[in-house]
């Protein structure tokens, strides 16, 4: 019982310490491009709230925490797929490959798709007859190693693109990250840093338009091609501080426990808590979580899910699962993914 309540003690303390160290900001929402990239991945660290960069054990580890690759010693892949509003959906794809003392490395594509859009003027606001899309992309290539066998390291580095008609930004970002297997208690501490990188700005044709230098002046030349010039954008930089512990319900069965604080550069801080109870050696997870406490006007809240480990061999298994995020305005989310390990 003194375990149990030295180990809740931690979290209150470390909920102290971070908001004390990092106090609430001014608000930055809407300023950053990209955001995208601020959409979690995979229905596990989804329905765990988001609180995923001390848990980080899975190919989602590209995104949420590199250095969780590390800790994978088997070949996966995976797939996941979360159904957003307004018929916008994401779209995650990731493989990694263990490389034996060497490390671990992997690859993964984030495709986020809006679907065909009318086009309107102010003269036919119910639309022309044509449409337009727009799209994001992300590619990253990752690496981890461990640098003892208590402490491990890992990078993603990945291409950015967004368009929208005839224009486009793209840009480039590195995540790192670190987990840290504490002396206590079997307390997991991490660190990351996302989406450190250049800024991104608008170019392409939909910014060449005919420009009359002097309107004033008759005679000139009043088609001069000339292109808009648009802002460059910060991308949506995140520091995330985690921990993360497990605890044994029964023999086959046990409870893992986390929580991250999140400091963006684009809005007031939160911590997302969750947790999963894994049941008959891992072949049934039940996961929940909440995301955004402490922010102000928060439009998050209750996350669900579950998964099921099925192992078909000794060599290969299949992994599936499912997330329920709640949203205050906006329709709520739902998040499927499969992982296949070999």
């Amino acid at each position: 019982m003194l375990k149990i309540k030295n180990f809740f003690l931690v979290p209150v303390l470390f909920l102290a310490l971070t908001f004390t160290v990092f106090p609430q900001s001014i608000s930055k929402t809407g300023t950053t491009a990209a955001k995208f990239l601020s959409i979690g991945i995979g229905p596990r660290a989804n329905a765990m709230g988001g609180a995923f960069s001390a848990v980080s054990n899975d190919a989602t580890a590209m995104y949420w925490n590199p250095a969780g690759l590390g800790d994978i010693n088997e070949y996966q892949g995976v797939f996941n797929y979360t159904k957003l509003f307004a018929d916008i959906n994401l779209s995650y794809f990731g493989a990694v490959i263990p490389l034996g003392d060497l490390g671990t490395a992997g690859f993964n594509i984030s495709a986020l798709n809006f679907g065909e859009m009318e086009i309107t003027t102010e003269l036919e606001p119910e639309g022309i007859g044509t449409t337009f899309s727009a799209s994001s992309y992300a590619f990253g290539i990752s690496f981890a190693r461990h640098i003892t066998d208590k402490f491990v390291i890992g990078a993603n580095v990945k291409y950015i693109r967004e368009t929208i008609f005839n224009s486009y930004a793209d840009g480039f970002a590195v995540d790192i990250g670190t987990i840290f297997l504490t002396p206590f208690w079997g307390i997991k501490f991490a660190s990351s840093i996302s989406n450190f990188g250049t800024k991104m700005q608008i170019s392409g044709d939909d910014l060449l338009v005919r420009y009359d230098q002097d309107p004033t002046t008759s005679g000139n030349n009043e088609t001069v091609d000339a292109f808009l010039a648009t802002d460059r954008f910060e991308l949506p930089l995140k520091l995330q501080i985690g921990l993360s512990r497990e605890f044994e319900i029964s023999d086959g069965n046990n409870f893992l426990l986390a929580i991250d604080a999140n400091y963006p550069n684009d809005n007031k801080q939160w911590v997302n808590v969750g947790g999963e109870i894994n049941l008959f050696n891992k072949l049934i997870s039940l996961r929940g979580g909440y995301k955004t406490l402490f922010l102000a006007d928060s439009q998050e809240g209750l996350t669900l899910g579950f998964g099921i480990n099925y192992k078909l061999q000794d060599s290969f298994g299949v992994r599936v699962g499912y997330a329920y995020q709640k949203f205050k305005f906006l329709d709520n989310n739902h998040s499927f993914g499969i992982l296949l390990t070999f």
